[in-house]
């Protein structure tokens, strides 16, 4: 593995070791959030499932980073002393 490889890899590796509990909460809100929005658009705007997917793949994605930069902010400002 080249050292640019190796630096990524343990980079990445940090990152998930660092934030565990905010990706993974992340994640499950983000696939209810996916299952929400498209219901939500084809039960009350009536709109065809191919625009309520777009809509419900991008706009939760945003929502998704809000979401971890909130939890980073809550979990660093009640951390356990």
């Amino acid at each position: 593995m080249a050292e640019f490889d190796k630096g990524i890899y343990i980079t990445a590796k940090d990152i998930y070791e660092n934030n565990k509990g905010s990706l993974l909460r992340t994640l499950i809100y983000t696939i209810g959030h996916f299952a929400i929005a498209i219901t939500v658009l084809m039960l009350i705007a009536d709109v065809p499932f191919i625009i309520a997917l777009t809509d419900a793949i991008v706009e939760p994605i945003a929502n998704a980073v809000w979401y971890f930069v909130l939890d980073k902010i809550w979990t660093a400002k009640y951390k356990k002393k």
